[in-house]
């Protein structure tokens, strides 16, 4: 299976396969931009158990333009208060981390023993990103088809983990392509619900998915889970996942900007220690006994008994010796060996059967 490996404060680390699962922890516009929210979040991620802090590197005139023609409205008549009828400008003035902040980040996280990387929105992202010696780039779902953007990330040579979102297989197909032609080795897909919802819905979460990617692509895979809840990330890990993303904040308020699909301190917490307890079940493959309960319980097992009196120079037939439990005797792959052999002494019922028993 693919794997791919990961500079990290603690030295290179593994990602993959059967590897532990690496857990990244969004920060987003959850810190509603003061550095202090931005360093509560981080520190509470490295409590519950994360592995990595992911940030956005983006300001309103990389993103988008300032506008209010109608397309750059944001917003259903579903959508939360935070998001309805804002431009994409007004929206990402109040969601995009200060570019200034990311260095004191980086070095916060590093010191708690995190991997700190990011999402870059556009090429001067990516030359920031670059002179702070970020281990690895992540691509936003929306950004899985920006062809631009891509090729100015695959030629970093870093590792590339990308949310395909609602993109086509045509439309993953090509982006993959591209990644690799311009010199990506290191590709990470993940899976994505894009509902933004606070609670999952089944029919929306399709986990098959990573493993359609991982065979079609020869590629690691995970789930970044842009909805509620941990139920869904646990099971995605039980699946196979690699990789889980998940927004989070320090606690619930509704007037942060991705709260209702973020998880809050205690959540994370859960969802880290269910994960790493899975892992725990999965083990590795191993055969025969691995505690001593399994050594003392394989005793009773079967194996080849005398279950008539014998005398000595009476035949073994399969009347006088049978497989039962315990497994004091010989191994019942003998059996065969034993039949027509003759008693070397007289024996009772209820003996286990050795080969200093019989003559040959």
């Amino acid at each position: 299976m693919k794997t791919f490996k990961l500079r990290t404060p603690n030295g290179e680390r593994t990602i993959g396969a059967k590897n532990s699962c690496f857990i990244v922890a969004e920060v987003s516009a959850n810190h509603q931009q003061k550095f202090d929210n931005a360093v509560k979040i981080i520190k509470s991620a490295a409590a519950a158990g994360a592995d990595a802090i992911k940030l956005q590197t983006y300001t309103p005139d990389t993103i988008t333009i300032d506008s209010r023609k109608e397309w750059f409205i944001v917003g259903r008549e579903d959508s939360p208060e935070t998001w309805k009828s804002k431009s994409l400008y007004e929206l990402y003035q109040k969601a995009y981390t200060p570019w200034e902040w990311h260095e004191d980040l980086k070095k916060i996280a590093e010191d708690l023993g995190m991997v700190l990387f990011s999402t870059p929105f556009d090429e001067t992202a990516v030359d920031f990103l670059q002179e702070r010696n970020v281990p690895c780039y992540k691509i936003a779902a929306y950004e899985a088809t920006d062809l631009i953007l891509l090729k100015k990330v695959a030629q970093t040579g870093k590792p590339i983990i990308m949310s395909i979102g609602f993109a086509t297989l045509d439309e993953i197909e090509l982006s993959v392509k591209t990644l690799r032609e311009k010199g990506a080795k290191d590709i990470a897909l993940l899976h994505c619900t894009t509902s933004y919802s606070d609670t999952p819905k089944p029919e929306h979460t399709n986990l098959r998915t990573m493993h359609d990617l991982q065979t079609r692509f020869d590629v690691v895979t995970g789930l970044s889970d842009n909805i509620g809840g941990i139920e869904v990330p646990i099971l995605a890990h039980a699946m196979g996942a690699s990789i889980i993303e998940k927004h989070v904040v320090v606690e619930h308020d509704e007037k942060i900007l991705d709260d209702r699909f973020s998880l809050d301190h205690n959540e994370l917490k859960s969802m880290v220690e269910k994960i790493r307890w899975q892992e725990r079940i999965m083990g590795n493959a191993l055969y025969g006994t691995q505690t001593p309960q399994e050594e003392y319980y394989k005793k009773f097992r079967r194996s080849l008994f005398v279950v008539k009196d014998m005398k000595k120079g009476e035949q073994f037939t399969k009347k006088n010796i049978r497989s039962i439990r315990p497994a004091v005797g010989l191994e019942t792959k003998y059996y065969e060996d034993v039949i027509g052999k003759t008693a070397k002494n007289d024996i009772e019922r209820g003996t286990p059967l050795s080969w200093d028993l019989m003559n040959k």
